[in-house]
């Protein structure tokens, strides 16, 4: 018999709908045990002990939300189970899974989340495939790490790593691996493999679950405006990239615009500038050039939403600046490509 963790938070599949509002319900979360009871081929064979950290939507999520989950999960000694199933909403999926990933780095077992795109009482739910999928991985795959378990629209199940998930497609409830690459999918009899992926952690390091809340995060956009930010009581920035590793360094039309003048402001109030999402390679644009010239960092080869969880607990578990470059710099939950 196998020995799984159920810890609730919350999402939509956790919700139910009411007067065409759909919102959270204590006990939606519990169908996917009905479900289970139901369409497994051997529902006897897994014993589930249930927790419910969290009961909200996605959207709310708070990095200390992270802390009230971690604390839950380890209030229940993990390792004395087979494997752990958390549910969670689509929104924020892939950062609680990038920074749920990078935390437990050291996890002897599986873990993974998963969601739904609609309640589960919709039959055109994937809630409960996604559900499936988990179990059978934690039945048949040893495989220790964090992971997500989820089903696009017509395509099969999928296990993806945590630290290796974007976020959900805009204008839909599908996802896709960083470069559009996945760790596992299950055709509903075995798991295959990619082979171009290998999960091994190069130096797990042990984490306090402190998520530093002095983080800014920034998208560009055509003509941003970055008199608009505040750089008071802030530890570093975090500036996204277009996807060819580029943010504007013009100031053609105002110097407010610019991303280089803004490095400096940032610099005269003592803030890192961290860059990320960007392929390290021999070639780079004359732009990403300008911003590492500036003084710039980049956090290379890694998801923009694991890049800014590792932010948070780097500056949440040191205040070293040698520390932290060098958190930053290893791979410990298999999040650089």
């Amino acid at each position: 018999m196998k020995n799984i963790l159920l810890a609730f938070t919350g999402g939509t599949i956790g919700s139910k709908v009411a007067d065409n509002f759909i919102d959270t319900n204590p006990q939606a979360g519990f169908k996917l045990l009905e479900m289970f009871a139901e369409l497994d081929t051997d529902p006897l064979s897994i014993n589930f002990k249930t927790i419910q950290p969290l009961q909200i939507l996605s959207e709310n999520l708070h990095p200390q939300h992270w802390q009230q989950i971690i604390a839950a999960i380890e209030a229940e000694q993990p390792n004395q189970f087979d494997g752990i199933i958390l549910t969670h909403g689509t929104d924020t999926l892939a950062f609680s899974a990038a920074a749920l990933g990078l935390y437990f780095n050291q996890l002897q077992i599986p873990m993974l989340l998963v969601s739904s795109d609609l309640p589960l009482e919709n039959p055109l739910a994937n809630g409960w495939s996604n559900f499936h999928c988990a179990i059978e991985f934690i039945r048949r795959i040893p495989q220790p790490g964090v992971f997500v378990a989820y089903q696009n629209q017509g395509q099969l199940p999928t296990i993806y790593q945590a630290t290796r998930l974007a976020s959900c497609l805009q204008l839909s409830s599908d996802f896709i691996g960083i470069q559009s690459q996945v760790f596992m999918h299950f055709d509903g009899c075995k798991f295959t493999p990619n082979a171009s992926i290998q999960h091994s952690p190069q130096k797990p390091i042990n984490l306090e679950a402190k998520f530093s809340a002095r983080i800014l995060l920034i998208t560009p956009y055509p003509g941003i405006d970055y008199t608009q930010f505040k750089l008071d009581q802030l530890d570093a920035v975090i500036h996204d990239l277009y996807h060819s590793g580029t943010a504007c360094i013009s100031g053609l039309f105002g110097e407010e615009h610019n991303l280089l003048a803004f490095i400096k402001q940032c610099q005269a109030h003592q803030l890192p500038v961290y860059l990320a999402p960007a392929i390290q390679s021999e070639n780079i644009y004359s732009s990403t050039k300008e911003l590492l010239n500036a003084g710039a960092q980049i956090i290379w080869n890694m998801s923009l939403e694991t890049a800014y969880a590792k932010l948070l607990l780097a500056y949440g578990n040191y205040a070293d600046t040698e520390a932290i470059v060098d958190f930053l710099n290893t791979n410990i939950a298999g999040e650089r490509i």
